[in-house]
């Protein structure tokens, strides 16, 4: 069965009946979609359209990578592990390696795809690519004009308590934390 027969069902599927463009920005566009049900009405979809992203699970010495940042739509600083939009055709691989770089100084040359997942299906279409590294090498930053981040390591016990403290709180970072403590425990990968 090939992968996207794997997430057929009929019975749900919806049909795109029309679509509307709402607004394009630099990272994302929104579009308003007709569909019809599978009950024969029809509603309307909200769709953020985004290019896709990649994350990294980066360790350094037994110790997670991470960077702390204002995020605007929380109006606050958030501790995550590296992450960036991929650029159009961009090879997620390619772009794991550039966003750890660029913003954290370090190199890979063993970044390994971990999982890639859905932010929020219901109302978008972006996909992460979360890929770890036990290698990673110290360089240099090479961050963009409009970046301003602060590098830090955590152990695994400083990042679950960054978590119960909210310092770290979005999904990505917190799957890349319970992966890592998965691998402790079991010596492989998820």
């Amino acid at each position: 069965m090939k992968k996207d027969e794997i997430n057929r069902n009929p019975a749900l599927d919806e049909e795109t009946l029309s679509t509307k463009p709402i607004f394009a920005g630099h990272i994302i566009s929104l579009q308003v979609d007709t569909v019809r049900l599978p009950d024969g009405n029809t509603a309307t979809r909200e769709v953020v359209k985004h290019p896709g992203a990649v994350a990294v699970l980066a360790l350094n010495q037994g110790k997670m990578l991470v960077v702390e940042q204002y995020r605007q739509p929380m109006h606050r600083t958030e501790v995550e592990i590296p992450a960036g939009k991929l650029d159009q055709g961009e090879d997620p691989l390619a772009a794991a390696g550039r966003e750890l770089q660029e913003e954290t100084g370090f190199h890979s040359g063993g970044l390994k795809l971990l999982k890639s997942f859905y932010t929020s299906p219901g109302f978008a279409d972006e996909i992460i690519h979360l890929y770890v590294t036990e290698d990673a090498q110290p360089g240099e930053m090479a961050l963009d004009e409009d970046e301003f981040l602060e590098v830090s390591e955590l152990t695994l016990e400083e990042a679950y308590q960054y978590i119960a403290d909210g310092r770290i709180a979005d999904a990505k970072t917190m799957m890349a934390v319970y992966a890592w403590h998965l691998y402790t425990l079991t010596g492989q990968w998820h």
